[in-house]
């Protein structure tokens, strides 16, 4: 995966945390971030499958990739 998408610039460890806070703390971690840069987010909130995309849907940043591995899902998110 990191492969086809290259090596995040930045990564955020979501797990524990429940909706609305991952959205909330990765803005953040997006604001850090130069255009172009990708944003990896790790995070066990089942909700989060539907949040990260909307959340990119509504920023314009892009949701370049996600996948689940053992109930842990990754978003990479490149910022806009």
């Amino acid at each position: 995966m990191e492969r086809e998408i290259g090596k995040p610039d930045l990564e955020f460890d979501a797990r524990g945390m429940k909706c609305p806070m991952p959205v909330i703390k990765a803005r953040k971690y997006l604001d850090q971030l130069k255009t172009g840069q990708i944003l990896l987010i790790l995070a066990d909130d089942p909700g989060a499958k539907k949040d990260f995309p909307a959340f990119c849907s509504q920023t314009g940043h892009e949701l370049i990739a996600s996948q689940e591995e053992n109930g842990v899902f990754k978003f990479y998110i490149r910022k806009r």
